[in-house]
């Protein structure tokens, strides 16, 4: 029809597209958000944001500016109440199993996928039933946050017993996992910064079927101090030079 021709052409006028990015330019919130990595995830208000974004793709547009102009406010606001990034305290869990890769360059791809569905199968329900939140699966290990660190530290305890008894052709897999307390920032469905990667580099340190913990999280504990004990040996390539760990204990 000639007057969604005309909308289109209007759409698509240079001066009020840049009309409308001088605008966002000037509002709160995240002035990129826009981008796939500010977009991930799967609630509504961020796949409202991913069609949005996905305009650009197909041509510049005002209406997108101005779309994501006004979700860029409500995610600040939103922030502005608790629910931002970066504010918001969280115990980060990793996991990983030890030695998979080797395992899986001899048992091959169906062995190792079968393994992989079980290991998931197997540590995933803790983690939820804990209150936890999967943020992202990485390969043989996955990504989750607490707002209760003891919550995750029961969570990664249980996750590695039920884990160690598996058995797939007669291979038994051993999880490792770590926790460390911090303000990490939210981008879309994901969580960045230092304190992401701490908790990644204890993970890293943490021996076959154990958890670490960070000092920071140990702080947090409580009463389950008890369960912990100091790991005196800890060197992790990017993690801060004084931080400690604790084996957690069931």
């Amino acid at each position: 029809m000639a007057w969604r021709e005309r909308l289109k052409t209007l759409d698509g006028q240079p001066n009020l597209i840049k009309a409308a990015q001088f605008l966002r330019q000037r509002l709160p919130g995240d002035k990129q958000l826009g981008d796939p990595l500010s977009l991930a995830g799967s609630n509504p208000s961020q796949l409202v944001g991913q069609r949005l974004g996905a305009v650009a793709s197909e041509r510049p547009s005002a209406m997108r500016e101005l779309g994501l102009s006004a979700f860029q406010v409500w995610q600040s606001v939103s922030e502005a109440q608790g629910r931002g990034h970066g504010h918001s305290e969280k115990a980060i869990l990793f996991t990983d199993l030890v030695e998979f890769s080797d395992w899986a360059l001899e048992a091959g791809d169906t062995q190792s996928l079968d393994l992989l569905r079980k290991v998931g199968l197997a540590a995933e329900p803790p983690i939820t039933d804990h209150e936890g939140e999967i943020i992202k699966r990485l390969g043989d290990g996955l990504m989750a946050v607490f707002d209760d660190p003891g919550q995750g530290v029961e969570a990664a305890l249980e996750a590695i017993e039920a884990v160690s008894e598996l058995k797939v052709s007669g291979y038994t897999p051993q999880m490792r996992a770590g926790l460390h307390v911090g303000t990490p920032r939210r981008l879309g469905g994901d969580y960045f910064g230092v304190d992401v990667n701490t908790a990644a580099r204890v993970a890293e340190a943490a021996s076959a079927n154990e958890l670490l913990v960070s000092d920071a999280a140990r702080a947090k504990l409580g009463g389950d101090e008890a369960k912990l004990r100091r790991r005196l040996r800890f060197k992790a390539k990017g993690a801060p030079r004084d931080l400690k760990v604790y084996e957690a204990r069931s």
